[in-house]
């Protein structure tokens, strides 16, 4: 998981966001996700900032709408209205270096709704939830002062890059209780079979020379290279752009992927800084200080794709699969499932696409083995700890009245 974004692949990243609408629009919750996705990107945020921005966005537009929606002896207010002056409110905020583009989208957003008394209460209600949401979360621990200390004897060099996102994992979750309630058990130890396991696997497939990892898998890998949300709301909007939707049913389809993918990232944080375990290259290149005889030494072993700066278990690509995908599943049910399609900036705007929600989930976590950064174990932990965030979130937002 990435958490430095080359200024091509973030103008790639604005260009495939914006695509992903189609040629006709939808509705104003669907089509300020786009916007939402375009300036977290224009931003150039990492991750789980970028991730966290579009959490407060979705939440703040489905209690505008709530507060929007129509009721006996209350007077008429535009949902639409609502749905802007909440995105708006928040992406200002939080990006306010975005104002003007910002501004200018929501000026043309306004000006597509009649002009009258709803339009204007529309308004005041999208404002009023986004503040009371920006005044109860906006101290929620994400400007925590980074305070890293290097592993190192006194006097020796380690390399100088500090780590991404050390004190994430303390934020306050939307679900969770804490960041650490679904933290998975410690990593295998370094004399089990399962550590020979995993090391040999990625060892031999995630290599960057590896004769052995196929042209479709190398393409997995390089796909899933890119993080930001922009690649997991493209999956999100496959379902939320059937005809049979409405604007309430897709803010809280959004509002349950972005809480989800949210407490994913405090909840994965915790767990790597509370284990720092190695990346396979430390392991790798290490292989003979490990204590285990089936764990080769490869002098020169380097990943696929570059490694992100920050511990290997759990994954972050696996915790937002398992709990995005958790979500489609409950909002999909029984019926036909949509396919599912997303782009990415790092394979050159390629297009992938699956007809079930657990392929989605499970080409995601094999793609962090095939690009040489994350070890099985890793994938199964991420992979556990994302449905059940999943489940919280369907039951906080996707159960009981609609």
């Amino acid at each position: 998981m990435q958490h430095r974004i080359h200024p091509l692949l973030a103008a790639g990243a604005v260009a495939l966001t914006l695509a992903l609408a189609g040629p006709a629009r939808a509705d104003a919750v669907t089509d300020w996700n786009l916007h939402a996705n375009h300036f977290v990107v224009e931003a150039k945020l990492g991750t789980p900032p970028a991730i966290r921005v579009l959490a407060f966005v979705q939440t703040a537009v489905l209690e505008a709408l709530q507060a929007a929606l129509p009721q006996r002896g209350r007077p008429a207010a535009s949902a639409d209205a609502a749905v802007a002056a909440a995105n708006r409110t928040v992406l200002v905020a939080l990006l306010p270096a975005q104002q003007p583009a910002i501004d200018a989208a929501y000026e043309q957003a306004i000006a597509r709704i009649a002009d009258g008394p709803a339009r204007q209460r529309g308004i005041a209600l999208g404002e009023r939830a986004a503040a009371k949401l920006l005044q109860a979360r906006l101290d929620d621990g994400a400007a925590t002062p980074e305070s890293y200390r290097p592993h190192a004897a006194a006097g020796a060099y380690v390399p100088t890059v500090v780590p991404g996102a050390t004190t994430w994992g303390q934020r306050k979750p939307w679900l969770l209780s804490h960041g650490a309630q679904v933290r998975p058990d410690a990593p295998q130890a370094l004399t089990s079979e399962t550590w020979a396991r995993d090391f040999n696997e990625v060892r031999v497939l995630g290599r960057r020379d590896s004769a052995l990892r196929s042209a479709e898998q190398t393409a997995v890998a390089r796909f899933w290279d890119y993080s930001l949300p922009p690649i997991y709301y493209g999956v999100v909007h496959s379902v939320a752009q059937r005809p049979e939707r409405d604007l309430v049913r897709n803010a809280r389809l959004f509002a349950a992927a972005a809480q989800a993918m949210d407490d994913a990232m405090i909840a994965v944080f915790d767990a790597k800084y509370r284990y720092a375990l190695w990346r396979p290259v430390t392991a790798i290149r290490n292989g003979d200080r490990d204590g285990n005889d089936a764990t080769p030494r490869d002098a020169s072993w380097a990943p696929l794709i570059d490694n992100p700066m920050h511990p290997e278990y759990p994954s972050g690509h696996g915790i937002l699969a398992a709990a995005v995908g958790t979500v489609l599943k409950a909002e999909i049910g029984a019926g036909p499932a949509p396919v599912l399609v997303t782009r990415s900036p790092t394979a050159n705007g390629a297009t992938r696409q699956w007809n079930d929600v657990e392929d989605f989930v499970r080409e995601v976590g094999e793609s962090r083995i095939l690009a040489g950064i994350h070890f099985r174990s890793a994938i199964e932990a991420s992979d556990a700890m994302g449905r059940q965030i999943g489940t919280l979130a369907v039951a906080r937002h996707l159960e009981g009245p609609q």
